[in-house]
């Protein structure tokens, strides 16, 4: 792989901390979706999307024995919008013929527990790369992170806040740093695989997954 030696070294973290913040999508890219009214008119975009950046979000459990009741939301990106959809049964089965198509790709970090979450809800997500393992060019042999290859691949620091990400998911009225960290971490997703296109690194099972659903070359 061309690139690899030079970018074989990972910043550490107050490497890290020190680089420029990455630049979210603008809030007028982002749409938070409550309703299959709100949903309909962006069907056709959605549905002839070759590579979607995919996330999900759900409610967290404290308890012991707390069974989760998620997910609640769902982030689909493309190179231009980020959508959050808020989940209830008619939009769970809008979006079930785009999670479970094989002719497109979703493309994220930290996958295994979304596709069984989905598969509980009688999805089984097809065509996902988990971009956590898509990093052996530069030699790691263990997974890395969305903060992590964010700092590799663009010398940025993407910010990944707990309280955040352990908040209430399944409230209706998503504040807006609830918004933009959704929106962040799935559009991030998709620019990380892009760049690791770009830069023909991609792992051989990946390419293979991307031949098998003819889009090598979008």
């Amino acid at each position: 792989m061309p690139e690899s030696t030079e970018l074989s070294l990972l910043p550490n973290k107050e490497e890290i901390n020190k680089l420029p913040l990455f630049k979210n999508l603008d809030a007028s890219h982002i749409y938070v979706l409550s309703s299959l009214k709100d949903c309909l008119p962006l069907q056709y975009e959605l549905v002839t999307a070759t590579v979607l950046g995919f996330d999900s979000e759900s409610k967290p459990t404290f308890r012991r024995g707390e069974i989760s009741t998620g997910p609640h939301l769902i982030q689909l990106a493309t190179a231009e919008k980020v959508f959050l959809f808020q989940l209830n049964p008619d939009i769970l089965n809008f979006l079930k013929p785009i999670l479970a198509n094989q002719k497109q790709v979703k493309v994220g970090f930290g996958l295994k527990n979304d596709v069984h979450l989905f598969r509980k809800k009688g999805i089984e997500l097809q065509s996902t790369v988990e971009l956590s393992k898509c990093f052996s060019a530069f030699g790691f042999k263990q997974p890395i992170g969305l903060k992590n290859a964010v700092a590799l691949l663009f010398q940025q620091n993407f910010p990944k806040f707990k309280k955040i990400s352990i908040s209430d998911w399944s409230n209706m009225r998503l504040s807006s740093t609830q918004i933009g960290y959704a929106a962040a971490d799935v559009y991030a997703a998709l620019l990380v695989f892009q760049e690791l296109r770009k830069r023909s690194l991609l792992p051989e099972h990946t390419l293979r997954l991307l031949e098998q659903v003819n889009c090598l070359d979008q």
